[in-house]
């Protein structure tokens, strides 16, 4: 029996043991469950507005700033090209050499024809004075004086006429030598040595382009160009001061660096695709710009003195695709709010409603609550620290 007595002795100090145990580990595991409960921590970023300058780019392509078409004014063989191809000619350069001998012999014709009629006015002037003195004394007829008086008369037109024949021989030589109308680059030639070239149709010869400065020709949407003229009419939108500057984008993304402005805007709508076309003038001093390149202008459309921006990772999508925050409310809770988001200014949306001055809105830690849930708020950690900061499992979710 003692021994019996003995065995359930340790039998119920070890059942009483182990109960301990259990009590001594449940403090520990309340504590967990009660650490469960705190709310959640989140990083906020209080909206502020402030002012920007809000722009637009807008596809475009480079055109020359002249265009000189050079053609043939006469007739005749091409005997020499004046030019190197591809390079830069001067306003009034020889750019080709046309036979000039007809033109000489036409001018030289015409030179003889004005020396007669000279002569002729010579010898009619003459008589005209004789005949002048002899009717005041009767000497001669009334009508003999007027037919002297008649005669010089003609020959003075027929000089005039000579001259004229003069002059046009004189300009038909000169076009014999074909020059550049404009300054600029010049292309290829369109004929060379030994080619008949005629004046009609005018036979072309080549292309002068001015290059120093450059059109850029854009479209824009007529519904967006509405849409800004009602946001500077309200004051949603202020206009900057100054001439309209636009900034090029070249095919490679790179900044142009050489600011244009803006020259006009068409008054007409294309009715096959609702735009409206606007032209800027870009100063092209090194001729890195070539017509017909394809390219972006950058346009200031106006300065809004109190925009909303939010950072993108703040902004998600609902089932419908419209954009929505959560936001920290007065009582530390997850408000959801639904957001009219108008274009993305850098890593940032430009928010024309759903947001407020003041309002706190989460940017991370989205993953880890929900709306109505207690949070904890603190001010967001720097984009720029937090990207060159290590990446954790943590982070990557916040992400």
């Amino acid at each position: 029996m003692n021994r019996i007595a003995t065995v359930s002795s340790v039998v119920l100090a070890l059942a009483l043991a182990a109960c301990g145990k259990e009590n001594a580990a449940a403090p520990a595991g309340g504590g967990a469950a009660g650490a469960s409960q705190k709310p959640a921590e989140v990083g906020v970023v209080t909206i502020k507005p402030e002012p920007i300058t809000l722009t637009k780019e807008l596809p475009g392509r480079t055109s020359a700033f002249r265009i000189a078409e050079v053609r043939a004014r006469v007739n005749g063989i091409v005997l020499k090209r004046l030019f190197t191809e591809g390079t830069d000619v001067k306003v009034g350069q020889p750019l080709f050499k046309i036979d000039p001998a007809p033109y000489q012999a036409t001018l030289e014709s015409a030179q003889a024809q004005l020396a007669r009629a000279e002569a002729g006015v010579d010898a009619a002037q003459s008589l005209s004075e004789r005949y002048t003195k002899l009717i005041e004394s009767n000497a001669i007829s009334r009508q003999e004086y007027d037919d002297a008086i008649a005669k010089l008369k003609t020959a003075k037109a027929d000089v005039a006429a000579a001259r004229a024949q003069v002059k046009s021989a004189r300009i038909n030589l000169e076009f014999t030598t074909v020059t550049s109308p404009i300054a600029g680059r010049i292309g290829r030639a369109e004929v060379t040595e030994g080619a008949f070239v005629q004046q009609t149709p005018a036979t072309l010869l080549a292309t002068v382009q001015q290059l120093d400065r450059v059109y850029v020709d854009l479209v824009w949407s007529s519904a967006e160009a509405l849409r800004l003229r009602r946001a500077l009419e309200s004051g949603e939108l202020q206009t900057v001061a100054g001439e309209a500057k636009v900034t090029i984008i070249l095919e490679d993304g790179r900044d142009y660096g050489t600011p244009g402005t803006m020259q006009f805007t068409d008054v007409s709508v294309d009715q096959t695709t609702g735009s409206i076309s606007l032209r800027a003038i870009v100063p092209n001093p090194k001729g890195e710009l070539l017509p017909g390149m394809f390219v972006r202008a950058r346009l200031d459309e106006g300065r809004n003195p109190v925009a909303i921006l939010v950072p993108q990772r703040a902004v998600t999508r609902d089932q419908n695709g419209r954009p929505v925050a959560l936001v920290v409310d007065k009582d530390s809770k997850v408000e959801r709010r639904q957001l009219v988001t108008e274009r993305a200014v850098g890593d940032a949306w430009l928010v024309t409603a759903g947001l407020a001055a003041g309002d706190r809105v989460i940017t991370e830690g989205l993953q880890k609550v929900r709306p109505g849930a207690p949070v904890t708020a603190v001010p967001a950690q720097n984009p720029s620290k937090q990207a060159a900061a290590p990446a954790s499992a943590g982070s990557a979710a916040v992400r």
